[in-house]
């Protein structure tokens, strides 16, 4: 098992994709978890991926869009054949998926659920999302991310 240790890392290597781990520390007061992570691991912040849940006509969609951006709502939901998005309440994508609010892995899940990559994540040869928990982020290529998701890639990022 990697050393991060959680539902992400032992996903990705039983599917045998490989992955860089970024540990960095972590601080509770701080809720802007994804530029935390940019700004800790010394990376561009446009390299660096949140994961939102949110509720596209009933069901839960995963969005994964920079951290220098929001997620598109209404794209989302075209993405996925929907009429409308929400986002997901934090109790449940937080019951949902296994993980904290700040430490939501899109990979892992202890639900699976339709995934949909930001395509500016294309434009890096590596990209960076939480690994699973706060203060741990994890490195790998966009295909590798798409293949590990089965994510679709569209514009969704505003």
């Amino acid at each position: 098992m990697a050393a991060g240790g959680t539902p992400a890392t032992v996903a990705l290597l039983a599917a045998g994709i490989p992955f860089t781990e970024h540990a960095y520390e972590h601080d509770p007061a701080n809720r802007d978890f994804g530029m935390e992570a940019a700004t800790a691991l010394g990376l561009d912040p446009e390299q660096v991926f949140k994961t939102l849940l949110a509720d596209v006509d009933g069901r839960l969609v995963v969005g994964i869009v920079p951290v220098t951006g929001k997620l598109d709502l209404k794209a989302l939901a075209a993405a996925v054949g929907g009429k409308r998005a929400a986002m997901a309440d934090p109790a449940v994508a937080q019951r949902r998926t296994g993980y904290v609010v700040g430490g939501i892995s899109p990979i892992g899940q202890k639900t699976r659920h339709e995934t949909v990559l930001d395509e500016t994540a294309e434009l890096w040869d590596e990209i960076y999302v939480s690994g699973g928990r706060r203060g741990f982020d994890l490195g790998l290529a966009p295909a590798d991310l798409i293949r590990a998701t089965d994510a679709r890639v569209a514009p969704i990022a505003l």
